[in-house]
């Protein structure tokens, strides 16, 4: 697994179960109310928010539109960007990343606040997939840079290759894995930020 890369400046996770707890609170809900909004367990959410479990990527959508945030507001980056990039350039150590369970991991390329849209750098080792399908409001496209990718589209299933782009409404329900051998790397480019 190489979510582990020198490339990556992927923060340590367990600012996420914080995050998650600490919003928790200050919107005056308890574990059972969040769970009962997010479509999740008590149990779960606990272990999250105690970091002792990663979330999927369908948990952690719930969850942020449970809370009245998107999951954008999760990432956290461990590095100060410079004051002359703010609000234009996202520099390599600089990414604010988020971490799911089964080491997928996603890093905004694009500064916040994100205006229209933003772009996500997502690694996905061999064998990860979203368990459940998923949608929500906007427009999706993306670009795998290397690896293989597995897509599904409503009904429909692809199979992409190194070199590949797809592009959907988000309102479709969508989940997609890695069928290969080696980690999949997608350019995500979402419409308006819902992640």
């Amino acid at each position: 697994m190489s979510n582990g890369s020198k490339d990556s400046a992927a923060p340590e996770p367990s600012f996420l179960g914080t995050r998650i707890r600490g919003l928790r609170k200050r919107r005056g809900m308890t574990l059972a109310e969040l769970a009962n909004m997010s479509e999740l367990t008590a149990g779960y959410i606990s272990q999250l928010e105690r970091n002792l479990a990663y979330p999927s990527i369908p948990a952690l959508f719930n969850i942020a539109r449970s809370l009245g945030v998107t999951i954008q507001w999760f990432f956290a980056s461990e590095a100060a960007t410079a004051p002359e990039d703010h609000g234009v350039v996202v520099r390599k150590n600089t990414r604010m990343s988020v971490h799911y369970e089964d080491g997928i991991v996603d890093q905004l390329l694009t500064p916040q606040p994100n205006r229209q849209l933003e772009m996500l750098h997502s690694r996905f080792p061999p064998g990860t997939y979203s368990q459940q399908s998923y949608s929500h409001e906007g427009e999706e496209a993306g670009y795998l840079l290397s690896g293989r990718f597995e897509l599904w589209v409503g009904q429909r299933h692809f199979l992409l290759s190194e070199g590949d782009s797809f592009s959907f409404s988000s309102q479709e329900p969508h989940r997609y894995g890695n069928p290969g051998e080696v980690d999949a790397v997608v350019i995500w480019v979402i419409t308006p930020p819902t992640f």
